[in-house]
């Protein structure tokens, strides 16, 4: 009976003295929260959730696009995290990404759209960080001018701003 204690007494202590345990390989955000992804992902650092803070996206590798949109006047450099490399990342494995905006405007992204040299998950326009007013915290650009594929209404459509919220579904 004594070695029975002693032995819960060892896997309680372990359990509580080694702090929280996350279900995967990510650094928790030490800033604000600026993308929660959600669904079928591999890698967390929250319950059932991927959290990002904007310095956690910048230690990403930076992937630039310059091209001209719709909703602006003239051509722009857009700095952020490819869709692919998150995608990677993350380990989605679903069919869609249900992409979410802070008004909770919501569109559907085929997970086939992370693609070397598709979109990207905007955080700086012409190297300012983008804020609310200015379609920030993340806008999903595509590279309208170089891919002329990408202008049309389908992509258009797809180019969510204020975007904050992803989830990865089947």
């Amino acid at each position: 009976m004594r070695t029975t204690r002693f032995g819960l007494t060892i896997i309680t202590c372990a359990l509580l003295c080694a702090g929280p345990v996350m279900a995967g390989d990510l650094p928790a955000p030490k800033g604000e929260v600026i993308l929660a992804a959600t669904g079928d992902i591999s890698q967390t650092n929250a319950p059932s959730a991927a959290n990002f803070d904007l310095e956690m996206l910048k230690a990403m590798e930076p992937v630039s696009i310059t091209t001209s949109t719709i909703w602006s006047s003239g051509v722009h450099r857009f700095t952020g995290v490819s869709l692919k490399q998150l995608v990677n990342q993350l380990g989605m494995t679903g069919e869609t990404l249900k992409m979410t905006a802070i008004n909770d405007y919501m569109v559907e992204v085929p997970v086939s759209d992370a693609v070397e040299g598709g979109p990207i998950l905007a955080y700086e326009m012409d190297g300012q960080v983008m804020s609310v007013r200015d379609k920030g915290p993340l806008w999903l650009i595509y590279p309208f001018d170089t891919e002329p594929h990408y202008k049309s209404e389908v992509y258009y459509s797809r180019s969510i701003w204020q975007l904050n919220r992803i989830e990865a579904t089947n």
